[in-house]
């Protein structure tokens, strides 16, 4: 992924860990790592999932993408190589949210397969749930809540994924979400149902 620079640096143990924060908090660290084409209801599930946890007593954080390129990669742009920085960065984010004993709900189209299983390597197996908010492009440029798809067939965009840019659809995702055939509400309540079925709450 990326070479280490940082040289003199050593690991700190801490007294408190994963479990102990995990029983302060009464759940378990996870990430849900919502995948999808710009359009498809990422952002709006998550939120909902979000929200829904919330009314259980569950703390949960939404890392959007956009957002977090207003912050920690607003240094990064659209190239195949900075798409990769940014998931490999929010990648190591998300880990920091599992070990922290939160649930970590991710919102990026992050098109290539590799780097969507960069994160799932990294957290411990069974803490990772990945959602394929799946639509068709032409309902996701029918949506266009952003104004993206007008400014791309205007020529404004180039490199935009599922358009001139590759998407590669998840192969074995832990939970496809049919977007354009299902509620928001529908939707959330699959992820509910999924973390449940798989004990994480």
């Amino acid at each position: 992924m990326v070479e280490k620079k940082a040289t003199n640096v050593t690991w700190h143990m801490h007294k408190i860990n994963r479990d102990d924060r995990e029983k302060l908090l009464n759940q378990k660290g996870v990430v849900i790592w919502c995948t999808g084409l710009s359009g498809s209801g990422k952002s709006t599930i998550a939120n909902e999932v979000a929200y829904k946890l919330h009314k259980m007593g569950k703390i949960a954080y939404v890392l959007d993408g956009d957002n977090i390129r207003h912050g920690l990669n607003k240094n990064l742009g659209f190239s195949p190589e900075d798409r990769n920085e940014n998931i490999r960065r929010i990648s190591e984010v998300a880990n920091l949210f599992v070990d922290s004993g939160l649930i970590a709900i991710t919102a990026f189209i992050s098109p290539y397969k590799k780097y969507r299983n960069f994160c799932r390597k990294l957290v411990e197996d069974g803490r990772f749930i990945e959602v394929y908010c799946k639509a068709p492009v032409e309902t996701c440029e029918q949506r266009d809540p952003k104004g993206l798809y007008k400014k791309v067939r205007a020529g404004e965009i180039k490199g935009f994924t599922g358009i001139d840019a590759p998407y590669e659809e998840p192969e074995n995702p832990e939970l496809v979400l049919d977007t354009d055939k299902e509620t928001i509400e529908e939707s959330a309540q699959k992820v509910i149902s999924k973390m449940e079925e798989m004990n994480l709450i």
